[in-house]
């Protein structure tokens, strides 16, 4: 998809306890920062119910804010299976609500992530929200998934603004 003249791009990092989301305004000239925040789920609660909140805290979100593109992290294979199967779910629900809303869908893996806003593919959490911080221009670092969230957008606004050789994967 070309930029439009002004877009609004919803970037999602899932996990169960806290997915991370973030809401970016795109122009041909700047990025704004529409919202961000995690969508937490109290570790006493049952996956199921965890799942049903990711779900409906991002029905809320895209109804507020209207995006036309989610870009979701792609999963990664941790060591331990239970833990990818979970993430996996979490990933599920978000998108869901993101299909459900008829948004174009895209992944981006988390290495390619960090090396698109660190420059480093294995760069560590803070480093990566003081970047995001300074390329949007807030006034202080986003929460880890929140950056994470808004790490997913801004990548996918610069691939897609320019020439890419890999560009996000269409889901």
């Amino acid at each position: 998809m070309a930029m439009q003249a002004c877009q609004v791009i919803l970037g999602v990092d899932p996990s169960l306890r806290g997915t991370g989301y973030g809401v970016l305004e795109l122009d041909r000239k700047q990025a704004r920062v529409l919202a961000q925040g995690t969508i937490k789920a109290p570790p006493a609660w049952e996956r199921s119910r965890c799942l049903v909140q990711i779900t409906h805290a991002l029905r809320d979100i895209i109804q507020r804010f209207r995006p036309v593109v989610c870009v979701i992290e792609g999963l990664f294979y941790a060591q331990n299976i239970q833990t990818t199967l979970i993430m996996g779910e979490a990933r599920g629900a978000s998108l869901v609500a993101a299909a459900e809303a008829g948004l174009e869908i895209y992944e981006l893996a988390p290495r390619k992530v960090k090396q698109a806003i660190v420059g480093y593919g294995a760069a560590q959490k803070v480093a990566v929200a003081k970047m995001v911080q300074r390329r949007l221009e807030l006034a202080e670092p986003p929460s880890p998934d929140a950056a994470d969230a808004l790490a997913l957008a801004l990548t996918y606004a610069q691939e897609n603004g320019r020439f890419s050789l890999a560009p996000a994967r269409r889901l």
